[in-house]
């Protein structure tokens, strides 16, 4: 029993021991199951962020490659704006082109100096230091420097050809002394000093080509182009795009700027110019009533002066010879009478050889009726700035302020305008000479009257012939398409720049996610 007893008690020691080692067991087993669970709580927190950085840098990297896909794909072909080409040019390193000074030559023109050539030179002298102190002395030599003639030297050149020759000798002489680039002198044809009129006025105007939001060179809807009507001294121009074909080949000029073919209407009137205008009308006067009295229906009643009979005659406009046993002095008086001041100027016309015919202006010169609207500058505006008749008043309204000031004494008109007198007396003339011209030579009615506007300037720039032609020559308007390039339109611009952003905002908030989230 005792035996059975230390057996018994042998297999309640080892059950104990085995019931210690299970407690033990269990107890390793608790150990590792809280050890476990830290584990596996640090490793859950790892695999959020690097799960949120990962999804963070894969749409850094997706957005990143459709930013890439629309700037290199989906482009179009543009041209790129002419001051990519223009800096390149050494005529004119800045690629700017603008009116820098205005200047005008002693005298009445380089035509005027025929007796005396080398004063022709000379004359120029004033406005050539002018422009030379505005240009960095660095630059001078590069500067590139022209000189264009247009109607009074034509004329001369048809009176007495040497004469031009040496007037032209005198002023290339004087431009070659100076340190700027001088290129040569030119006699500009007719229509060439109407063309470059036109292209003036729609080149400052911005009619000719644009700069697009999308990064385009565009060209402007056709009807923003306006006519050039131009008047000097000795002649007359009239340019404009016509609502149909120009069938007088003669007649039409033609261009390629920027890219763009133009093709215009233009004709010159030489003799038809302000000062050969007024000039005629004495002639005719004399012509018509020999005397020592000339009455001057155009000048106004109480006007009273001596013209030399001479210079009246010396001009290539003038075909005839004055009348024999006059003095070499004719007494002048003035009238005051615009009805039969409008019969002499109509004198100077030859309209009945374009009766009949709409394509025609007169002396059977062929135009196309006017089209569009028109810019009259040089005498056009000069006169009608006087008359204060820039202002779009209709043409009957313009026809009633002319009549008015031609109906008004002299002495009433010096008193009115003090300072002014040396010109009064041919505001008259030259208002009515406009009205006839305009009416009853270029076709503009009562209706089209309306699309004149009369001005000097347009955006602080000279209207007038020089600027076009300084264009031309210089080429600052590209005779090809300027250079091609790759944009993108406007709405992928804006896609292009919000995946920017969004590419951008992905790659912060990684670096955030990596800076900033807890390691435990």
């Amino acid at each position: 029993m005792g035996g059975d007893w230390l057996e018994e008690g042998e297999r309640q020691d080892n059950t104990w021991q085995v019931l210690r080692d299970s407690s033990s067991a269990s107890s390793l087993r608790q150990t590792s199951v809280h050890s476990a669970g830290a584990n596996l709580v640090h490793t859950m927190g790892s695999s959020w962020k690097q799960r949120v950085l990962g999804v963070l840098l894969c749409t850094a990297a997706v957005l990143g490659l459709i930013m890439l896909i629309l700037i290199l794909v989906d482009v179009t072909n543009v041209l790129l704006p002419a001051d990519t080409k223009w800096p390149a040019d050494k005529e004119n390193d800045t690629g700017v082109v603008s009116q820098a000074m205005d200047c005008r030559v002693n005298g009445s023109g380089i035509s005027s100096y025929a007796s005396n050539p080398a004063q022709a030179g000379e004359s120029l002298q004033d406005c050539l230091q002018e422009a030379l102190a505005l240009i960095p002395k660095a630059r001078h030599k590069e500067t590139p420097l022209f000189l264009g003639a247009t109607a009074g030297m034509r004329l001369l050149n048809q009176k007495n050809s040497s004469q031009a020759d040496s007037i032209f000798a005198a002023v290339s002489h004087t431009l070659h002394q100076s340190p700027a680039d001088f290129r040569g002198a030119e006699l500009l044809t007719g229509e060439n000093e109407g063309a470059f009129g036109w292209i003036t006025i729609n080149y400052v105007l911005g009619a000719l080509v644009k700069y697009s939001f999308s990064g385009e060179w565009i060209r402007p809807p056709k009807a923003t182009l306006v006519g050039a009507l131009d008047m000097g001294g000795a002649s007359t121009q009239i340019t404009f795009v016509p609502q149909g074909p120009i069938l007088d080949k003669s007649t039409e000029a033609t261009f390629r700027l920027y890219g763009f073919n133009y093709s215009v209407y233009t004709h010159s009137y030489l003799c038809f110019g302000r000062d050969q205008m007024l000039n005629r009308l004495l002639v005719g006067l004399v012509q018509s009533s020999p005397g020592s009295m000339i009455r001057h229906p155009c000048y106004l009643s109480g006007y009273r002066d001596t013209v030399s009979l001479a210079s009246l005659y010396d001009s290539s406009c003038i075909d005839t010879k004055p009348p024999p046993n006059l003095p070499q002095n004719l007494a002048v008086e003035g009238a005051g009478n615009p009805e039969a001041c409008i019969s002499i100027i109509q004198n100077l016309f030859n309209f009945s050889s374009c009766q009949g015919r709409e394509d025609c202006a007169f002396g059977g010169v062929y135009q196309p009726p006017v089209h569009g609207q028109f810019y009259a500058f040089a005498n056009f505006y000069y006169t009608f700035s006087f008359l204060n008749l820039t202002y779009k008043q209709s043409l009957p309204e313009a026809n009633t302020t002319i009549w008015k000031f031609c109906q008004r004494s002299w002495e009433e008109v010096v008193v009115s305008y003090p300072g002014q007198q040396p010109w009064l007396r041919d505001y008259c003339a030259s208002g009515l000479y406009i009205l006839t011209l305009l009416t009853e030579g270029y076709g503009f009615t009562q209706e089209t009257w309306a699309s004149i506007e009369f001005h000097k300037q347009v955006s602080g720039t000279d209207i007038g012939w020089t600027l076009g032609y300084m264009l031309n020559l210089t080429n600052l308007i590209p005779s090809q398409a300027p250079t091609q390039g790759k944009a993108q339109t406007q709405a992928l611009w804006v896609a292009g720049v919000v995946f920017v952003v969004l590419t951008f905002v992905a790659i912060l908030g990684a670096a955030a996610v990596q800076l900033l989230w807890p390691q435990d």
